[in-house]
């Protein structure tokens, strides 16, 4: 039978702080008349969380594999209510005040999230490399890349509809969850909001399971893989182009540069930069179709209509041959005029400004070939998809 609210805690050796959290959850159900259930999803616990977690006569979910995003994931599946709210079990949030939450959601927001910055954060509830570094900058973050209005995406006391939550497919197992729900929930275009929370230090004897660098890194490594735009496509149109620009420059004379003379030397970089912004480019298409036949990305139909109307494998074939036989005449060009001299010494600034070039044509018209040959292999099975 379906209850209105579900509240979903995941717990790993909380017995210090569990109690209170529970205490403040009862007393929200019972003092605003709200129909719903108090979920402790127990991840493995060793200490007597669980026998408290009876006490207040949660539900007990067991999740075995360890994992932040897993536990919660799993208690919200198991949840009855048409909403759910989540929160730690370390009481650095109060789960009395949680009718801003359950009052957002009745009035059709899909997802509603707490932000400690709008609430303020009392005196050593957060450490100051989180405070004032890494949550604004994976905030800023997300704003940037998925255009989120979210001011604190690691904030790990929110509420939503268990039918958001289903639509989302939240995949990820660990603190990266919380980001995760923030950019499926843009992606969808679902209704978000936010509500000011006060963070409170927590009531745990031991240190918290959040470890800074490593799961820093893990919510910026997901935010970056669920942005090809940023991480492939930008950086390679700029290597490109930049590359491109100045190589035709140094073709065909010394650059003045600050008071110095850009020579051939540098158009071995430019060239470079050419080949490395090209390979971003690919990988920013690899990892768009992958996402798209996978799954793994909403709403990727029309980038899988436009992809498969406008490539051609015999398209990407023939520019490749094209680079490639130009590469040849430069590199023919180069040893006429070595043959012109005798085969005796040459001048190399003059030779490396058809060698150079001559490479980079042939170089980057196989990786055409290669890319476009591995971009149809991925299109057969979005096509077949579509059947």
């Amino acid at each position: 039978m379906q209850t209105e609210l579900s509240i979903v805690i995941p717990c790993l050796n909380e017995e210090k702080s569990l109690p209170y959290c529970l205490e403040k959850a009862k007393r929200f159900l019972s003092e605003n008349n709200v129909s719903g259930e108090i979920i402790v999803v127990d991840n493995g616990s060793t200490d007597n969380s669980i026998n408290i977690a009876k006490q207040f006569e949660a539900r007990i979910i067991n999740e075995t594999e360890k994992g932040y995003g897993r536990a919660l994931a799993t208690g919200m599946k198991a949840s009855n209510g048409k909403f759910i709210i989540m929160g730690d079990a370390d009481d650095s949030y109060d789960f009395y005040p949680l009718l801003p939450f359950l009052n957002g959601l009745r009035n059709g927001y899909d997802l509603v999230v707490g932000n400690r910055f709008a609430g303020g954060i009392q005196k050593g509830a957060m450490p100051f490399l989180h405070q004032y570094i890494g949550n604004p900058a994976l905030s800023f973050t997300s704003k940037l890349f998925f255009r989120s209005k979210v001011g604190d995406i690691l904030c790990g006391l929110r509420g939503m509809t268990k039918e958001a939550f289903e639509k989302m497919e939240l995949r990820t197992t660990g603190m990266e969850f919380c980001p995760e729900m923030i950019v499926k929930a843009t992606l969808h275009k679902m209704k978000v909001a936010e509500v000011p929370i006060k963070l409170y230090p927590d009531k745990r004897n031991r240190a918290s399971h959040l470890q800074t660098w490593q799961d820093g890194w893990r919510n910026l490594r997901f935010l970056l893989l669920y942005s090809p735009r940023w991480l492939f496509l930008i950086p390679g149109l700029i290597m490109l182009v930049l590359g491109f620009i100045l190589s035709l420059f140094l073709i065909r004379s010394p650059l003045p540069f600050a008071g110095k003379k850009l020579d051939v030397h540098t158009l071995i970089y430019t060239s470079g930069c050419i080949l490395i912004g090209f390979q971003f480019i690919t990988f920013y298409f690899f990892t768009r179709l992958y996402a798209a036949t996978h799954g793994l990305l909403p709403f990727q139909e029309k980038f899988l209509l436009d992809f498969n109307r406008f490539f051609k494998l015999e398209k990407g074939l023939l520019v490749g041959f094209l680079l490639v036989i130009g590469g040849i005449v430069l590199s023919l060009k180069s040893f006429l005029f070595w043959e012109h001299t005798g085969f005796g010494n040459l001048d190399p600034m003059v030779v490396l400004r058809w060698v150079i070039p001559s490479m980079t044509l042939v170089i980057l018209g196989v990786q055409i070939i290669i890319s476009f040959f591995y971009l149809s292999f991925l299109t057969i099975n979005s096509k077949q998809g579509k059947k």
